[in-house]
């Protein structure tokens, strides 16, 4: 544990922003995999959509990552 205030502020800010990263990451998974489903609609590609497109706009992932998926996605849902 460090010593100085900064420092130990740091430390706690740190493990508060990794929980959410993860969380949020972990939740962009979860949307992407009921896209990719079999049998699964337009609803949930919608959703996958907004949810790559959010997390790009937050710095989860990077903007071309997302329009990378988002284009899988919509293949494999038109196909």
């Amino acid at each position: 544990m460090p010593n100085i205030k900064s420092a130990k502020k740091r430390v706690l800010v740190t493990k508060v922003r990794n929980e959410r990263n993860k969380a949020a990451k972990s939740e962009l998974k979860t949307v992407i995999k009921k896209a990719r489903a079999e049998g699964a609609g337009a609803d949930a590609v919608k959703a996958a959509d907004i949810a790559l497109d959010k997390a790009a706009r937050k710095g989860f992932i990077h903007k071309n990552k997302a329009a990378r998926l988002k284009s899988r996605l919509a293949k494999s849902a038109n196909a």
